[in-house]
């Protein structure tokens, strides 16, 4: 009874319940946006969005929303300057916040994301995945999700590609309002959150890609 339960909730009830969740947290929260959104033309410039091409469910691309944290300083040839220096003390507060994270709201009552899902990672990576974590495109991705609970970036790829596929595989009412709260819990106490360069993980088409290449 419990798998079709988790069956209806997956297929009938998610998708409704995000969009009226993401409705609510727009209204409620559009003085913050608004004022988070004044902060970043001011003190970073424009454009205030970061909007990045990533894949969702069933990899179908989709340009996901954040707040801008970094600026475009150059150097002397005109290349972008490294992360580092580019990302501002405010950014890094938006970061540390998960204020940047605000837009992605309405990825979700776009349908794009959920609420919690897996997050949505680059659109290189998808040759790297081994097949059973391309389960992970079988459910739409999430502002939050377990992989975000249980460490966020200083995970292992494969730790984290493992904890995206248990929920897809696993997804269910109960977990998604654990997930939800721990995520919260999570962002007022600051914890797991990589601001800057100091996150464990190197890109998994790089780490990955040595190891192929290793093997030959």
């Amino acid at each position: 009874m419990r798998v079709v339960n988790n069956e209806i909730y997956k297929n009938y009830i998610k998708r409704p319940l995000d969009f009226t969740l993401s409705s609510i947290a727009i209204v409620v929260l559009s003085p913050v946006v608004l004022t988070v959104g004044i902060l970043v033309k001011t003190k970073i410039g424009s454009p205030v969005l970061f909007k990045q091409k990533r894949p969702g469910l069933n990899e179908k691309i989709f340009t996901m929303y954040k707040f801008r944290t970094m600026t475009n300083e150059t150097d002397e040839q005109g290349e972008l300057l490294p992360d580092s220096l580019r990302l501002t003390k405010f950014g890094k507060f938006l970061r540390s916040s998960s204020l940047d994270e605000l837009p992605g709201l309405f990825n979700i009552l776009k349908g794009d994301m959920s609420i919690v899902g897996p997050r949505p990672l680059l659109i290189k990576y998808l040759p790297f995945y081994r097949e059973e974590e391309k389960l992970r495109h079988t459910v739409r991705p999430g502002l939050t999700g377990l992989s975000q609970v249980n460490g966020r970036n200083y995970l292992e790829w494969d730790k984290r590609l493992s904890l995206d596929v248990s929920y897809a595989n696993h997804l269910s009412f109960k977990k998604d309002m654990n997930i939800i709260y721990r995520t919260l819990k999570k962002v007022i106490q600051r914890e797991d959150i990589a601001v800057g360069n100091e996150h464990v993980m190197k890109n998994l088409d790089i780490e990955r890609g040595v190891k192929k290449n290793g093997n030959n």
